[in-house]
């Protein structure tokens, strides 16, 4: 992928006169292998999201409540 630019890049690149004004934006790759620690942060975040589940009302707003155990 060294050659070819992502659209992100390219809007990146494009804006730099702004990043002065709006701050600095993260310019690294989002295409590259996940790291130990990373897995094992993922495994524990959908460990604990497994606890909730999301309700509707009907009004079409939600709400997260704690998962019964029956």
């Amino acid at each position: 992928m060294a050659g070819k630019q992502t659209a992100s890049a390219a809007f990146m690149r494009a804006t730099g006169r702004l990043r002065t004004v709006f701050g600095p934006a993260q310019v690294t790759s989002l295409d590259h292998p996940m790291t130990e620690e990373n897995k094992q942060l993922l495994e524990t975040m959908q460990g604990s999201s497994e606890q909730w589940q999301t309700k509707k009302r009907a009004d079409g707003s939600t709400y997260i409540v704690a998962k019964s155990r029956n």
